[in-house]
């Protein structure tokens, strides 16, 4: 190798004295001891900031380590206690020094426990375990089952290196599933009494139709009855003479001046007609304890026509006369689920109509019903003010109405939203063209 081939500092490591090196030599010697000087300088500093970066990283997970309320175990594959946090510290009673380094295993209160922690361990890298119930020695002594979940620790090349545990006192997540139950159980039950509630103000401000429904064949079956009863006097008498052997003369001007070929002919109509009273009694009872009875989550194929026709027919008996409600609907619609509930929401839907109509002349309801796309879609129009446009959205919210203090809960409409859902349909509101306001009902044909 030639001198010029020689770095700087080979050089200074030449045997060439110092006194024969030429001044060019060591300026540039000067030079790469200053480039070195700062590439060293440079290096401590990154290595300053990846120190302070890692302090930051070591508490971040310092203070989640101490946060958690889970129990946490790190260990080698070889279940030997590499790491834990507070909450297994206070769960034990031990110190975090005794932990440390002692066998996981020396956790658990029996054998059984053990036996099941090391299988764990030994396969889990093709088997990681959750929600292994085991029973852990807490700071008292006893024994309390923890349910624990066992995460493999792997190298970057995958071996395995140990494992994290995870757990939490079963008796806690009972406590918390119990409470949570409750807390739902509660809710179902509040549902109901909203519901329930719901139905019978509808039901209150249905009285005097119903009271007028059920006066009509009450007094048809009285009059009827009463008729029959002045009757059975008339063929008593004539009975008794026939009894008494009185002669056919006699029977024959007896039987004219009682009138008993009239009375038998009479019979059979009176007889029909308080039948048919009775029948329609008891069917408007039937409708009356459908409708209030609490919900059985029934599931019944029924005719949405009949409902909607009932509806309209109890609600205009109950509201002012000048109030009239035009259907246009088929004969049959068949819909799976509960007529009680879907009659609580006609009759809500005829009612706010009825509300909404109060100040018009001549207040009109149009109901009317088609089948589209497999679906059953009622329309319910009237000729009112229609929805304030700041309403329409909040329409379905609990407890929002727009009617006087006094006159109206809230409820109605989100019930019979819920209901309608529950029956896997559709309730909307809008505002008519031409003016007032349209709800549609949309619910699901059924094809059983």
């Amino acid at each position: 190798m030639n001198d010029s081939a020689k770095s700087p500092f080979e050089y200074l490591t030449s045997s060439t004295p110092p006194e024969v090196m030429s001044e060019s030599t060591w300026i540039e010697v000067v030079h790469k001891m200053d480039e070195v000087y700062n590439e060293l300088l440079q290096h401590e500093v990154e290595l300053e900031q990846k120190n302070d970066a890692l302090e930051e990283s070591q508490q971040f997970i310092f203070s989640v380590l101490t946060s958690m309320s889970d129990l946490l175990v790190v260990c080698d594959r070889h279940g030997v206690i590499e790491e834990v946090n507070q909450a297994l510290v206070n769960f034990t009673g031990k110190r975090e020094a005794e932990l440390k380094g002692a066998k996981f295993i020396s956790l658990f209160a029996d054998a059984d426990s053990c036996a099941a922690a090391e299988r764990v361990i030994a396969r889990l890298t093709a088997e990681p375990a959750h929600d292994l119930e085991l029973q852990f020695r807490t700071r008292d002594g006893s024994a309390t089952p923890v349910a624990l979940n066992f995460t493999a620790r792997l190298s970057g090349a995958g071996k395995l290196l140990g494992a994290v545990i995870t757990g939490r006192p079963v008796g806690e997540l009972r406590r918390a599933y119990h409470a949570l139950r409750e807390a739902h159980d509660q809710l179902k039950r509040t549902q109901q009494q909203l519901l329930q509630s719901e139905k019978m103000a509808s039901l209150g401000r249905l009285v005097a139709g119903v009271a007028h429904e059920l006066n009509n064949p009450i007094s048809f079956v009285l009059g009827n009855v009463h008729a029959m009863s002045r009757y059975t006097t008339r063929i008593k008498q004539y009975l008794e003479a026939v009894h008494a052997g009185t002669s056919h003369e006699a029977l024959a001007k007896l039987r004219e001046e009682l009138r008993i070929d009239h009375i038998l002919k009479d019979l059979t109509p009176l007889l029909d007609g308080a039948v048919e009273g009775a029948e329609r009694t008891r069917d408007i009872v039937d409708g009356l304890k459908r409708f209030s009875a609490t919900d059985r989550n029934e599931n019944v194929k029924f005719n949405l026509s009949e409902i909607i026709e009932r509806s309209v027919h109890w609600v205009t008996r109950a509201t002012p006369a000048k109030f009239h409600v035009d259907t246009d609907l088929p004969n049959f619609l068949p819909v799976l689920g509960s007529p009680g509930q879907m009659q609580q929401v006609i009759i809500n839907l005829i009612q706010n109509a009825a509300d909404a109509t109060d100040h018009q002349t001549e207040p009109l309801l149009m109901v009317s019903a088609r089948e589209k796309n497999g679906d059953i879609v009622v329309t319910f129009r009237d000729n009112g003010a229609g929805i304030a446009a700041e309403a329409l959205d909040k329409m379905f919210d609990p407890f929002f109405t727009t009617k006087p203090v006094g006159k109206g809960t809230g409820l109605g409409l989100s019930i019979s939203y819920g209901i309608i859902e529950r029956h896997g349909g559709m309730l909307s509101a809008s505002n008519q063209p031409q003016g007032g306001a349209e709800f549609m009902l949309r619910l699901p044909r059924s094809s059983n």
